[in-house]
C-alpha cells in the first residue's frame, strides 16, 4: 500500500495527523509485516487518533473495542441473543409440539431436540461484538483495541489467540478464521505493565508529548482560525505546564480544545485575565489550577514567571 516511509508521513498529514519519523516507520513496517502495533504513552497524545487516521489512510472501516476493568470475552467477542432464541422457540412451538409428540419417552424427545440445536445456535442468533466483527468482516478493517491496560490480565491472555492466528473459537460453531487479516492497533496509557507474551506479538511504539514545534503544527492545522501569535503563546504555556509537577498534564487534545476556546472568545492576545479564566480547559484538578496560577500569574512581575525554566520563553506582561 505504501512505497516508502515518507509516503506514510504524507498520507497521515493529509488526515491532519502530524507523524514523527518513528511513528511513520512503525506503521510502514506493520503494514508490510502484517503485525499488530502496541502504542503506549501518556493519555491524550494521539494514540487513538493514529488509529482513526490510519483507517482513513487505508480506506478501511474502523472497529473499536474500548477496554475497561471487568471486560470479558462475551462483551468483546460475541453473545447469544437469548431473547431472540426464546421468541423463535415460541413461534415454532406448534412445530416443536408435533415433532416431539411422536416420541415415546422423555429421553427420545431430548435426543430429538438435541439434533435440532444447530437451528438455535447458528449465526442468525449470534450477536457479534468488535473482535468477531473484525474477524468475520467481508472487507479488511482496522481494529482498535483501546486502553488495553485497563482490562484484566485474563482478558489480555485471551487476546493472544486472536493476535497470533487471527482466529477465535466459538464452542457451538467451532473455530472461525479471519476472512481478511485486520490491521490491529492496541493503545495503552501505562497504568499497568502488559505481559511479555502480548508485547512479543506486536511492534512497539511509544508516543510521548510532542515538541513545541510539532504541537504548534498541530494547533495550526486543527485550529487555523487562531492567529499565529496567540497559537505560539498557547503552545508555550502548555509546554511549560507539562514541566510542572501536576496530577495530570494537559494533553494534546486539551491544547486543541484550548485553542478553539480562545477563538470562541475572540482573544487576540493571551493576557492575564484570559489565561486565568481559561486554565480549566487545560487542567482538570483544582490543585493543578492553583499551582499553575501561582507559577504563571503570581508575583505581579512583568517577567514571565516560567522564564527561568525555559530559555525559549521570552518576556510577557501577564498583567495587561
Amino acid at each position: 500500500m505504501f512505497k516508502d516511509i515518507s509516503q506514510v508521513t504524507q498520507r497521515l498529514n493529509e488526515q491532519q495527523y502530524i507523524s514523527t519519523d518513528e511513528i511513520s516507520t512503525v506503521m510502514f513496517l506493520a503494514d508490510k509485516l502484517g503485525k499488530p502495533v502496541l502504542a503506549e504513552g501518556p493519555a491524550g497524545v494521539g494514540k487513538t487518533e493514529l488509529a482513526k487516521a490510519w483507517a482513513k489512510v487505508a480506506r478501511r472501516p474502523l472497529i473499536r473495542l474500548q477496554c475497561y476493568e471487568g471486560l470479558d470475552e462475551s462483551k468483546a467477542l460475541y453473545e447469544w441473543e437469548y431473547a431472540k432464541q426464546m421468541l423463535y422457540t415460541q413461534l415454532l412451538r406448534d412445530k416443536l409440539s408435533d415433532m416431539l409428540g411422536s416420541t415415546g419417552s422423555l429421553t427420545e424427545a431430548a435426543d430429538k431436540l438435541a439434533r435440532e440445536e444447530n437451528v438455535f445456535f447458528s449465526e442468525r442468533f449470534l450477536l457479534a461484538r468488535p473482535l468477531l466483527q473484525a474477524i468475520t468482516s467481508d472487507e479488511p478493517v482496522v481494529l482498535l483495541i483501546d486502553e488495553i491496560d485497563r482490562a484484566d490480565a485474563e482478558f489480555e491472555a485471551f487476546l493472544l489467540e486472536v493476535l497470533s492466528d487471527f482466529q477465535v473459537s466459538v464452542p457451538e460453531l467451532g473455530t472461525i478464521t479471519a476472512k481478511h487479516q485486520p490491521t490491529v492497533l492496541l493503545t495503552s496509557n501505562n497504568t499497568r505493565e502488559l505481559s511479555e507474551a502480548l508485547k512479543r506479538r506486536c511492534l512497539y511504539l511509544f508516543i510521548d508529548y510532542p515538541t513545541a514545534e510539532a504541537e504548534l503544527s498541530v494547533v495550526r492545522m486543527r485550529v487555523p482560525q487562531l492567529n499565529s501569535k496567540l497559537a505560539q503563546q498557547a503552545v508555550e504555556v502548555v509546554q511549560n505546564l507539562r514541566q510542572m509537577d501536576l496530577k495530570k498534564s494537559p494533553s494534546v487534545a486539551e491544547t486543541i480544545d484550548w485553542a478553539k476556546a480562545l477563538v470562541m472568545l475572540n482573544a487576540d492576545n493571551l493576557d492575564k485575565k484570559t489565561l486565568e479564566n481559561t486554565l480549566t480547559v487545560l487542567l482538570k484538578h483544582e490543585s493543578d489550577v492553583q499551582k499553575a496560577k501561582r507559577a504563571l500569574l503570581g508575583g505581579g512581575s512583568k517577567q514571565h514567571p516560567l522564564e527561568g525554566r525555559n530559555r525559549n520563553i521570552g518576556r510577557r506582561d501577564w498583567n495587561n
